[in-house]
């Protein structure tokens, strides 16, 4: 057991095909699924936004990072001041991302061993050494709802010998993070001691590797399961195959998170796959470039076509972009590189990727998540 409050927390309410709707009970309350996470790496949403704004958009989970707020501006700072939740003021769940693939994305030199990752910070250069126990005790200092296991990321086209070699040190980094949650969990001075493990299962494209892995991670029981290392490199048949291939061999009464990924047509034919969690950065960059999402495809504010548009981002939205500015003002924001124009673009984006999961929930309670899946991709065409 890691941090489990108890055995019926993940229930699935409705089934269509692999596709699940599910609720997952935690200790800061539950999430319903699918569900799409808001991505704030350092404790905050890129693009100005607020956990007030957060709460109005729709988000159910928010999701920080292990490796960046180790580094700035300390876990320990995080935990004198009473944890994420209290120094965000935020009181849904958190998952907090194990900085693993930060580790292996941003630190440049470093070295992979047995005991962990040595490498340089990537704001300062200062030398830091990062492994499984690590990243457990800076997780549970940031006391998220969710920690996710420390693990190796290999590229998705690397060689098969590497991605061996490194999936079974992952297996075995599992093992350690949960020997490790077990025994921060039982300290005195936690903060969540209710906090939830998820493992992560690796293997690049390779299947035979992908659902070894899966089967080994499986039988350690932990709170959840996600696919890594997807959406860096290969193609997205290539990635909609990996999920088909593994989440039958993950556990059926766990959540399955795919991380980092993705479109909203990655995304539902992912939750058509049995997927229940998403991440992306894709909504707040795009937003922060004036690239929005709408029910009929992607648009481009500072294209000059949408000079004297009046209308909305998109009619009948009701994000706080869609209920009070037209096209050409928040364009114009964008062009005066002000501020507030990036604030709309990415309150509208996630809005929109909040409601989509919404809407996925609806269509499969109604046993219609084919068809609104159908429309949704024939609608969104240029997306």
């Amino acid at each position: 057991m890691t941090g489990r409050l108890k055995e019926d927390m993940y229930k699935i309410l409705k089934q269509e095909g692999s596709a699940k709707r599910a609720e997952f009970e935690t200790v800061h309350g539950t999430i319903q699924t699918p569900v799409f996470m808001n991505v704030g790496t350092a404790a905050a949403i890129k693009g100005a936004v607020s956990t007030e704004d957060l709460e109005g958009i729709k988000t159910q989970v928010e999701l920080s990072n292990t490796y960046h707020l180790h580094v700035r501006p300390g876990d320990k700072i995080i935990k004198q001041l009473g944890g994420l939740h209290k120094f965000m003021s935020w009181n849904k769940p958190i998952l907090t991302d194990s900085g693993g693939f930060q580790v292996f994305s941003l630190a440049g030199l470093r070295k992979i061993k047995e005991e962990g990752v040595y490498f340089n910070s990537h704001v300062d250069g200062r030398k830091i050494f990062m492994g499984p126990e690590e990243s457990m005790q800076i997780q549970s200092n940031l006391a998220s709802t969710i920690a996710m296991a420390f693990d190796e990321c290999p590229s998705s086209v690397a060689e098969r010998k590497y991605v061996e070699d490194s999936v079974a040190r992952t297996a075995r980094w599992l093992e350690r993070c949960k020997k490790e949650m077990q025994r921060l969990n039982g300290l005195d001075d936690t903060i969540n001691k209710k906090q939830l493990l998820f493992g992560i299962n690796q293997g690049a494209v390779y299947d035979d590797i992908r659902i070894e892995h899966a089967k080994r991670i499986s039988e350690l029981e932990c709170d959840g399961y996600a696919i890594g290392g997807l959406a860096v490199g290969e193609s997205h048949e290539q990635m909609y195959h990996v999920i088909e291939e593994t989440v039958p061999y993950l556990p059926k009464d766990k959540p399955t998170y795919l991380m980092g990924v993705g479109t909203p047509a990655n995304i539902l034919e992912a939750v058509e796959r049995g997927v229940d969690f998403f991440d992306c950065v894709y909504p707040t960059r795009n937003g922060r470039h004036g690239h929005l999402y709408t029910n009929h495809g992607k648009i481009n504010l500072f294209n000059a076509q949408y000079e004297l548009d009046d209308r909305p981002i998109e009619e009948g939205c009701q994000c706080p972009a869609c209920r009070r500015y037209s096209r050409a003002y928040i364009r114009h924001l964008l062009k005066a590189k002000e501020m507030l124009g990036m604030r709309l673009c990415v309150l509208h984006n996630l809005y929109f990727y909040n409601t989509m999961m919404e809407e996925i929930r609806d269509a499969l309670d109604r046993g219609e998540f084919a068809a609104y899946k159908k429309w949704k991709l024939e609608g969104m065409q240029n997306s």
